[in-house]
């Protein structure tokens, strides 16, 4: 299982000179799931509102590849 930290761009000016600090706010964590496909577990280090976000791979329209990024936001659950 692959994990990654989450970190949230803070930026700001120090003596004139921009600059940015990366401020973890959670954990990703990559999970293989028992029908071989990729679940990623997104666990926030403060509530907001929920402290777990999923995310799955975008499903294969009928006879197409996979949708990258296309906004149906149909969730992959199912």
């Amino acid at each position: 299982m692959a994990r990654y930290n989450l970190t949230a761009p803070v930026t700001y000016v120090q003596n004139g000179e921009q600059k940015t600090r990366y401020t973890r706010v959670g954990t990703i964590f990559e999970n293989i799931r028992e029908d071989g496909s990729k679940c990623l577990s997104v666990k926030l280090d403060f509530p907001v509102g929920t402290t777990e976000l999923v995310a799955f791979e975008p499903r294969a329209r009928d006879g197409e590849g996979p949708q990258d990024g296309d906004g149906t936001g149909d969730g992959g659950e199912g």
